[in-house]
């Protein structure tokens, strides 16, 4: 099967239903098959980006702002103002472009509550103990419950912990930004393993995201294609999910579902830009200071995994 359509950008858009629904854009991301997504209030056209990526090739070890400079176009061919940047969690697979997005656009730069949290358990692992302070380095951390907005549009987060302990879904009317825990009905879920992730925490995060109302869209973090669909795909609805999920549709055991995705995650290796990923993410997408010859530099962990 060809997987052409999987190597290259693809945007979408998901329309407001009406009064409380949002629009939603979505971008693939190739490199990692990173879905980002542009959430707008259609009434006041304010905007919150999700998610975005900062390029990284991991062969040369070069940056560039290929993605996000597409999301901003979208974001100014629409007539959008950006009101915040969001991250779901400090991402293992990509790196997140939050603070370059917050000086193109003054916009602030949040991410969960326990964020700090994940920062002590990679502190350790990178034996950098004093690199990481979300606090400082994000403009909010939103505690599980809280609501924020988008022009009019309230928006609920929901602490939704098992990729890692301080995921959170962001839910603004009718769309809810699910991260890494779901993936496409047809592929299933995310993994679980890495530092501080739990498959029963996921479980129980799914089970809360799946009793949302039926109709609600589901925008997931990633999709990668499958045996049977070489286009890339981000949206399904509550309903479809619990009818068609191969991983967790009603009446699925929970016992058997971390069984079996603790297997999986098992034969799965580390994401190629994970030990970049961290350590810039966890300061809010920014860079190590740099050093006396006036680059920066990055540490990496020796046989920790």
């Amino acid at each position: 099967m060809s997987r052409s359509k999987l190597k290259q950008p693809v945007v979408r858009h998901s329309p407001s239903r009406g009064a409380g629904s949002p629009d939603v854009w979505g971008i693939y991301e190739p490199d990692t098959g990173s879905i980002q997504y542009i959430c707008a209030d259609p009434a006041t056209r304010k905007a919150a980006l999700i998610d975005v990526v900062w390029n990284l090739d991991p062969r040369n070890y070069r940056f560039s702002t290929t993605s996000m400079d597409q999301v901003l176009d979208l974001v100014g061919k629409h007539g959008l103002s950006v009101e915040w940047v969001l991250d779901t969690h400090p991402h293992a697979d990509h790196v997140m472009a939050s603070a370059h997005l917050r000086d193109r656009t003054g916009a602030p730069t949040a991410i969960g509550e326990k964020a700090p949290d994940i920062a002590r358990i990679w502190a350790d692992l990178y034996h950098l103990p004093d690199a990481f302070d979300p606090p400082r380095d994000f403009d909010r951390l939103f505690a599980d419950g809280e609501t924020f907005r988008i022009g009019d549009l309230e928006v609920g987060v929901m602490l939704s912990p098992g990729h890692t302990l301080g995921s959170v879904t962001y839910v603004c009317g009718d769309a809810a930004f699910t991260h890494d825990t779901l993936m496409q009905p047809d592929v299933g879920t995310s993994r679980a393993d890495f530092p501080g992730g739990t498959t029963e925490e996921l479980w129980d995060s799914i089970q809360a995201i799946l009793a949302l109302p039926g109709d609600t869209r589901l925008f997931v973090g990633h999709d990668y294609g499958s045996d049977t669909r070489d286009e890339p795909e981000w949206e399904a609805t509550v309903a479809q999910h619990r009818a068609e999920n191969r991983h967790v549709k009603d009446g699925t055991d929970r016992d058997d579902w971390i069984k079996r995705r603790n297997e999986r995650d098992a034969t799965l290796p580390l994401p190629d830009r994970i030990m970049a990923a961290l350590q810039i993410n966890l300061r809010g997408g920014r860079l190590p200071p740099t050093e006396a010859d006036g680059h920066s530099y990055l540490k990496i962990p020796v046989n920790r995994f």
